[in-house]
């Protein structure tokens, strides 16, 4: 069973649960559980809803899917868990943000401060196989996670959208709410960071937003872990 937190997620996304492709989803996911490695481990599918309850969303930064290596997803998106290396794309969000804010680069990738201050760090699909990426795509997560983008769509306060890449962007082209802030650039991969994700300024805008709409800003720096 796929089960969503108990929190205000639940009661918006409970409907959703019920319908059939959520079923299909749910027996396929349960079937690869059992029969291959999945990641992340299932307790931890619906993290960024638990670590980000719909009421304290402040920023939105939508991946693709889970990273596919042992002990590196945790449900949200872009981060790792402690002592795995800070992955590529990761690293050079936190280049982006030294640049940008004067935060230091950190020798770990584990972003629940993040979560845990009102950035949903949500994935477009939410598990996928050991070793391969885009295993689990075009099964029903990328029908239910429209439904978590309408849902902060019709949110009435200010939220800030972070969409980098072309699958983060055609992911949010519903939203229409103008109290929300949306910021677009490439993809912080070494493939694409150079043509537009460096220098974004997206951390700092985000904040000047949240500030101006007497919102707490979100302290952006991961801190070091001691080894």
């Amino acid at each position: 069973m796929l089960i969503i937190p108990d929190n205000k997620w639940h009661d918006y996304l409970y409907e959703e649960t019920q319908k059939d492709y959520f079923k299909r989803l749910e027996a396929f996911v349960e079937s690869e559980y059992n029969q291959t490695t999945v990641f992340p481990a299932k307790e931890n599918i619906f993290k960024s809803l638990e670590y980000t309850d719909l009421d304290n969303v402040k920023v939105v930064i939508i991946g693709q899917d889970p990273y596919h290596e042992i002990n590196q997803a945790h449900g949200l998106s872009f981060s790792v868990m402690p002592n795995v290396t800070i992955p590529p794309s990761l690293l050079n969000i936190y280049k982006e943000l030294n640049s940008d804010l004067g935060c230091y680069i950190p020798n770990n990738g584990y972003l629940v401060k993040w979560a845990k201050q009102g950035v949903l760090l949500l994935n477009t699909v939410l598990t996928t196989r050991e070793h391969i990426a885009n295993a689990h795509k075009n099964r029903g997560w990328e029908k239910f996670t429209d439904k978590i983008v309408d849902i902060l769509n019709n949110v009435d306060r200010p939220i800030v959208f972070m969409l980098w890449g072309k699958p983060s962007q055609n992911k949010c082209k519903r939203l229409n709410n103008p109290k929300h802030l949306i910021l677009e650039a490439v993809h912080p991969s070494p493939l694409s960071a150079y043509r537009g994700f460096f220098g974004c300024k997206h951390f700092s805008k985000a904040n000047d937003f949240l500030i101006a709409n007497n919102i707490a800003p979100i302290d952006w720096q991961i801190e070091n872990i001691n080894e």
